[in-house]
């Protein structure tokens, strides 16, 4: 790393190895990754990369085992063309090119994909998921578009300032015990704020031992002790894109 004081918490992780069941499509000015379940369907999900971009495998693979589980999947590239975060790159010029990629301000590309979905698809029943980065743009997308009939986000990071409980349909929050960017005091003021105040469905769950990315970002053959976990927040996600989609 060329900065050890890292100001954001996305680690690469185990880098999946994996080339993808799926097809890249471009969607009017936005590539895409879709994979398709075998059976014919109209439920579709949205996927939302973290900091490193819709190429990432780890994020494909996402999209790739909620096809298998019966739903379109489609991961685009939200940051529409300009640069993914890499690894390698000065930690320290991190939020200047985040300024440039608010999470909260994305608009253009979630119209642009419920429209190919609807049209090109014949999907009628839409989800939204999301890892770290786009785990804030997922919660941001739950109060800003009906069509989302379910929302998940992994460890998006919170603000305390954040209005966080106008939530339009139910929404599902995913959390790691460890992760060290994410205080487990600000996901319980989370959980308050919306027990006070939230008008649909919703979960915040916290899982023992974890760390920041644990669900796309860490494979249970190269970290079996978090393996039972790995696989419980995958089942967790499609349990809840099954209970409202």
């Amino acid at each position: 790393m060329a900065n050890e004081s890292r100001p954001c918490p996305c680690d690469i992780g185990d880098r999946f190895d994996y080339e993808g069941c799926g097809q890249e499509v471009e969607v009017e000015h936005i590539k895409a990754y879709v994979c398709k379940p075998a059976a014919s369907t109209d439920k579709a999900v949205i996927v939302i990369h973290d900091i490193f971009g819709w190429q990432l495998p780890n994020t494909r693979y996402m999209a790739d085992m909620l096809a298998a589980n019966g739903y379109i999947a489609i991961c685009p590239d939200f940051f529409a063309g300009r640069e993914a975060w890499k690894p390698s790159d000065d930690w320290s010029k991190f939020d200047d090119w985040l300024k440039t990629r608010d999470a909260r301000k994305i608009n253009k590309e979630p119209v642009a994909m419920l429209k190919y979905l609807k049209e090109q698809c014949g999907a009628k029943k839409l989800g939204v998921v999301g890892f770290c980065w786009g785990g804030i743009a997922v919660h941001h997308l739950m109060m800003t578009y009906a069509e989302f009939k379910a929302g998940i986000s992994l460890y998006g990071l919170i603000k305390d300032s954040d209005d966080t409980s106008n939530l339009l349909n139910p929404t599902f929050f995913i959390f790691a015990d460890k992760d060290d960017f994410i205080p487990l005091h600000q996901v319980n003021l989370l959980e308050q704020k919306l027990k006070k105040n939230c008008k649909v469905d919703y979960e915040v769950k916290t899982y023992p031992g974890q760390t920041h990315g644990f669900v796309h970002c860490r494979r249970g053959d190269i970290n079996p002790q978090d393996k039972p976990y790995i696989e419980e927040g995958r089942k967790d996600m499609i349990s809840w894109l099954n209970r409202y989609i």
